[in-house]
């Protein structure tokens, strides 16, 4: 399933209740406040919801910011345009 970059900022935008125009390949848990850990298993929901993937544990952990979260969807094919 194709997830468009725009689709991807808007689900992380609204999850984190930020713009997504403030989103970027380096926004994380660091440097955004809404991004706490409660937000951040939401964020993996909603990702396998609009990618119709499972994530492991092991992926959702280790997601860092958001170019891991891209990573992880190159992995499982679930596509995104830039």
């Amino acid at each position: 399933m194709l997830l468009l970059n725009k689709k991807l900022y808007t689900l992380l935008a609204e999850v984190l209740a930020i713009a997504p125009t403030d989103i970027t390949d380096e926004t994380s848990p660091e440097n955004t406040p809404s991004w706490d850990s409660f937000n951040g298993l939401m964020v993996a929901a909603e990702l396998e919801k609009a990618g119709g993937v499972q994530f492991t544990m092991a992926d959702v952990v280790s997601v860092k910011k958001v170019g891991d979260i891209k990573k992880i969807l190159d992995k499982y094919q679930v596509r995104y345009e830039c």
